[in-house]
């Protein structure tokens, strides 16, 4: 198959859109597929196998390493040189309508997938009307689509209600091999207690963001003054978070990646994560394949793997001082949160990536056989009858 890729967010940035579509770009070049991917302007050229077309934008004010690209912006020349099979939009917003927009002229079906509640963290930043028109446009793009993916069941019956059509769960996977608790390290558990190795220590991963709500953390740390903190990962609120935390034991170690990121998860005793607003939480994945017990919201995408009272502790989403209980419930009982955490790898052992990258190849083979051939009573484009050549085949 031939596929064309669009995303709204790539590399150097780091996100949960970044990480699952670097999966998905070295998954089609292992399987021998063509692809072809339109990103933000000082992206890599190449990624795997796959060509990047870099387009200009503006940056976001609340998100400066976020560029908005005009939704009239200038691929119609690449895309028809690269003959695309199929167009596969990732969180489109403006570069995904035009995706779409010119997927359609030239007859190609799209898919779009469902990645991050923009709308939710709107209304978090406290842009309440223009939260309520963003959900509006955003279910209005992926009506658009023959096929609308989302990372979670509980995120597709979120959007259901919300009238966007055409949905599949398209989940997620997690390298068990290099998140493992056998990569527990000495000498990181040292540096991330600030020297003390024998303290409690929780760990965040994550972008650094308001809507992660991280500072949360600062009313765990002064109810539990004995517990420790790492903060792994960057972003626009890195600076007010080391404000915030000046005086206390936190470790901010920036970006981590590999076999770094993998020592860090394992040699942590908690895994805590805030955020309610999460259309899955690639990270808990993570934890939990380290074999970290979880603690984090009753709401979003994580539902689907973090139970409560067996690989969790879930709270109520806006109650920090659940939150706080949840931490000491489980730095007073060590057996216990040892036990989440054995529970906790178990349950994602079987959701390796190569199982859910070729679960999405078989969603494109299916779309794709779902489409109309051009009839023989009509003279169809050169282009059309390479696609149904192709699709014969695939």
């Amino acid at each position: 198959m031939r596929i064309a890729l669009f995303t709204e967010t790539f590399l150097p940035r780091v996100d949960g859109v970044t990480n699952t579509l670097c999966r998905l770009l070295d998954h089609l070049a292992a399987r021998g597929h063509e692809s072809i991917l339109f990103a933000p302007e000082g992206s890599p050229a190449r990624y795997a196998h796959t060509p990047v077309i870099g387009l200009p934008g503006r940056r976001l004010p609340m998100y400066p390493d976020f560029k908005l690209i005009s939704p009239f912006a200038p691929i119609a020349g690449p895309l028809r040189d690269f003959v695309p099979d199929l167009v596969h939009t990732l969180n489109p917003v403006t570069l995904g309508l035009a995706a779409i927009r010119q997927a359609r002229e030239m007859g190609v079906p799209v898919v779009a997938s469902y990645h991050t509640d923009v709308p939710g963290f709107m209304m978090r930043w406290g842009y309440a009307l223009p939260a309520r028109l963003m959900a509006c446009y955003m279910r209005w793009v992926h009506n658009q689509a023959d096929l609308n993916l989302c990372p979670s069941s509980v995120t597709l019956g979120a959007l259901a209600r919300q009238g966007y059509r055409r949905l599949k769960v398209w989940g997620r996977g997690v390298d068990t091999a290099l998140f493992n608790p056998d990569k527990r390290s000495a000498a990181w558990r040292v540096r991330l207690t600030c020297g003390q190795p024998e303290r409690p220590l929780l760990l965040f991963v994550g972008r650094l963001s308001h809507e992660k709500r991280v500072h949360w953390i600062h009313r765990v740390l002064h109810a539990l003054p004995d517990v420790r903190l790492a903060i792994v990962g960057d972003g626009p609120a890195r600076a007010a978070l080391q404000r915030l935390f000046f005086d206390a034991p936190v470790v901010f170690t920036g970006v981590l990646r590999g076999e770094d990121l993998a020592a860090a998860y394992a040699s942590a005793d908690l895994f805590v994560f805030p955020a309610a607003n999460e259309t899955l939480g690639n990270v808990v994945l993570e934890a939990m394949a380290s074999g970290l017990p979880v603690v984090a919201p009753c709401s979003g995408g994580l539902l689907d793997h973090a139970v409560h009272g067996e690989t969790a502790l879930l709270f109520e989403p806006e109650d920090c001082q659940a939150l706080v209980a949840a931490v000491r419930e489980l730095v007073q009982d060590p057996t216990r949160a040892k036990q989440m955490g054995r529970a906790g790898r178990a349950r994602v052992e079987p959701c390796t990536w190569a199982a859910v990258l070729d679960g999405l190849l078989d969603d494109y083979r299916t779309l794709l056989a779902s489409q109309p051939v051009p009839g023989a009573e009509r003279s169809p484009s050169p282009h059309r009858l390479q696609q149904a050549d192709r699709r014969s085949l695939a």
